[in-house]
């Protein structure tokens, strides 16, 4: 049976660690994890279904470094008759909420390397690498509401965001020229309970003036698990019209 690639950044821990749990479920995916950090979990889990897993721990603010190493791998993998192959942007990371006048520059650095350097340059990779396989190619992109609307104490977050946004929506105009070209998507996945909603709904009120939105909706149960949101994603990554909007809400 031909098997399926995915590769999954951020895979050590909330959303992409449920994400990676549930595309382990399957023995004929070949699920490739870059992070920070492995997870034994997930490789306790990748021997009890079969499925094939790697798990590279590379710091995605170096993100020419793992776009490197993901063209070297993918190199590799050109005479295996893959069914498909995935690219999953996951990861993100968002510095202390206070006014950009009050922000660490290095904070703000991590924040835009992580949040839209890495992701951009391991799409360019994936795309170059892949360019001449049969398999069905896609590339997710998991954006935020956030990337559509601005929040005080948040400039370094919102604008990674909607940064990935566009450079999905140029990817989407690139690809639709080419002749098997990837199908591509930016999705906001919903409000979920991980620890990015812990750091909004416990930052300093003085400097993060939305704090009681996000603590009132922890308190009113608005927030989606982990698992229910990786399920929701996986399928509409699954659906027949992935790419068609290539920057997409799940709620909508």
């Amino acid at each position: 049976m031909p098997a399926h690639l995915t590769i999954l950044t951020g895979a050590s821990r909330g959303l992409g660690l449920a994400i990676a749990q549930q595309l382990l479920a399957n023995p004929d995916r070949t699920l490739v994890c870059i992070s920070r950090n492995a997870s034994a979990e997930l490789t306790a889990l990748a021997a009890r279904t079969g499925a094939t897993l790697e798990q590279w721990r590379l710091e995605l603010a170096q993100g020419a470094a793992a776009a490197k190493a993901l063209t070297a791998w993918l190199q590799t993998q050109s005479t295996v008759p893959w069914a498909s192959a995935t690219l999953i942007n996951n990861a993100g990371a968002i510095p202390a909420l206070m006014p950009l006048s009050h922000a660490d520059p290095d904070d703000l650095a991590q924040a835009l390397r992580v949040g839209v350097e890495a992701p951009l340059l391991l799409s360019s990779a994936f795309l170059r690498a892949t360019r001449e396989w049969k398999a069905a190619r896609k590339v997710l992109n998991i954006s935020s509401g956030l990337g559509r609307r601005a929040m005080a104490s948040s400039a370094a977050y919102c604008a990674a965001k909607a940064g990935m946004d566009h450079f999905t929506r140029c990817m989407a105009l690139e690809e639709a020229q080419t002749p098997g070209g990837a199908k591509v998507c930016s999705l906001a996945p919903g409000v979920i309970d991980t620890d990015m909603q812990v750091q909004l709904r416990t930052a300093d009120e003085t400097h993060f003036p939305d704090l009681a939105t996000f603590s009132a909706l922890h308190a009113q149960g608005q927030l989606s698990s982990a698992a229910d949101a990786a399920q929701r994603i996986l399928a509409f990554l699954a659906r027949a019209d992935f790419g068609a909007k290539p920057v997409s809400d799940i709620r909508d």
